[in-house]
């Protein structure tokens, strides 16, 4: 293990574990009872995803998932961050409960605490049941109310054995990723659509943690997505122009989850677009949650742009000599730490877990074994800052390390690889990278401490 972090860098009771999510690892896309759902429709459609990969078999983690547990706890991970399909649950998004769908999530949860894992459930990692979608998908309120409706079932079934229970997982990426920039499915783009996308997904949350609480006691939350964001300079121009972005891209789900309200540069650029009587779903956004989650891999740097519409802003050069992952982002572990000190600066914050942090490298095997040495020099400073940012008081709870495993990096198809662990999606093979052994020392460290 490389020395320079030391295990006892991190509290006692701090948690590490990986993370991956259910259209990306599992497969088995028509089995069971299970229905599409819109990723299923938008990989299939010509042109959305490189080389025309889908997630129909993925990781087959849906038939391997005991093994890979195995191989979770044979790296002596604390814990596993998971998503739940909804549509392998719920098929249609509404009605009838697919008891094989409940029954697999069962069997996880359970291999999970037989091995000594603590299971986190995430509820929507983006595979939005395509019926909802018919009826109008993230745009409309009977998606934010068939969510609530869902986040029950779930809660009463698996509430008494889950470590946590996160509403949604990265709202920016269902609402502007997908509805904005057209990346993701379903691909629109769109702010007319993009407004409301944003304003159901957080109802979708405040709904979703009350019906969570209406059946169990298990720890609840959200994990968000968010920009750490620096102006190309000091002007004033740009600074404002920062400070927008944040607003959009940020502000737009802290604040109504934190403040119950949305930022005024948010309103006076986008009202037009805000559903009917948007006002009146503010105070069921703002719930009291037991945790936050926040997602960190690079840094954002914008400067003004007179001739874009709200937030007026464009994308500023990343600075001379910055490193990049393979899928183009800049490396700026120092980014991380200013976002988590600003935030705890500006919003009145429960605990974090960091849901998601990881690195792009495509290194493949070469006689058995991944040396994948630039993701442990991206993953040791990041968790440094970790380190220093609880050090400094801020309460962070744990780690999950993104991702587990290679899998269906969603537009990108399996063109990227994010694991500690090597897929080979002809044979289904798992190979610990070089990475993966780094962790798993570090975490054996922590534990055996």
């Amino acid at each position: 293990m490389n020395n320079k972090l030391k295990h006892d860098a991190f509290p006692e009771d701090f948690l590490f574990g990986v993370a991956t999510a259910a259209y990306q690892i599992e497969g088995a896309h028509d089995e069971d009872g299970r229905k599409p759902s819109i990723w299923d429709a938008f990989s299939k459609m010509p042109g959305r995803v490189h080389n025309g990969d889908t997630g129909d078999i993925a990781c087959d983690h849906y038939h391997r998932w005991q093994s890979d547990l195995d191989l979770i706890q044979s790296m002596h991970m604390n814990a596993y961050r998971f998503s739940i399909a909804w549509p392998r649950v719920i098929p249609n998004g509404t009605g009838a409960v697919n008891a094989k769908g409940i029954g697999f999530y069962d069997k996880l949860i359970d291999g999970c605490l037989e091995r000594g894992i603590q299971p986190f459930a995430t509820l929507y990692h983006w595979d939005l049941p395509i019926e909802l979608h018919g009826h109008g998908g993230w745009t409309s309120r009977i998606t934010a109310l068939a969510f609530a409706d869902y986040a029950s079932v779930i809660a009463k079934h698996f509430g008494d054995r889950l470590a946590s229970l996160t509403t949604l997982n990265e709202p920016w990426c269902s609402s502007i990723l997908s509805h904005l920039l057209g990346i993701h499915a379903p691909g629109e783009k769109s702010i007319e659509a993009t407004v409301p996308a944003i304003h159901f997904l957080n109802l979708a949350h405040g709904l979703g943690v009350q019906a969570i609480r209406a059946e169990s006691s298990v720890p609840a939350g959200i994990a968000l997505n968010l920009h750490s964001v620096y102006p190309a300079d000091n002007s004033d121009e740009n600074r404002q122009a920062a400070q927008r972005f944040f607003d959009f891209h940020n502000g737009a789900f802290l604040d109504p989850l934190f403040r119950g309200s949305y930022p005024q540069s948010y309103v006076e650029g986008l009202s037009t677009y805000l559903p009917e009587h948007w006002q009146s779903d503010l105070a069921d956004m703002q719930q009291p949650l037991d945790f936050w989650g926040l997602n960190y891999y690079t840094p954002a740097r914008v400067m003004h742009d007179a001739n874009a519409k709200y937030p007026s802003c464009k994308q500023a050069p990343v600075p001379d000599g910055a490193l990049k992952t393979d899928i183009g982002w800049e490396i700026a572990p120092e980014a991380f730490g200013d976002l988590l000190t600003y935030v705890y600066d500006n919003y009145n914050l429960p605990p974090c877990y960091i849901t998601e942090n990881g690195a792009c490298f495509n290194d493949e095997p070469v006689a058995g074994k991944v040396q994948d040495q630039r993701r442990i020099d991206y993953l040791e400073p990041h968790l440094g800052q970790i380190a220093q940012v609880t050090a400094n008081g801020l309460p962070m709870k744990g780690y999950f390390a993104w991702s587990l495993m290679d899998n269906f990096e969603w537009a990108e198809g399996y063109k990227m690889r994010f694991g500690l662990v090597h897929v080979d999606y002809e044979t289904q093979a798992r190979t610990i990278k070089d990475s993966g052994h780094w962790y798993s020392a570090l975490v054996k460290a922590h534990r055996n401490r």
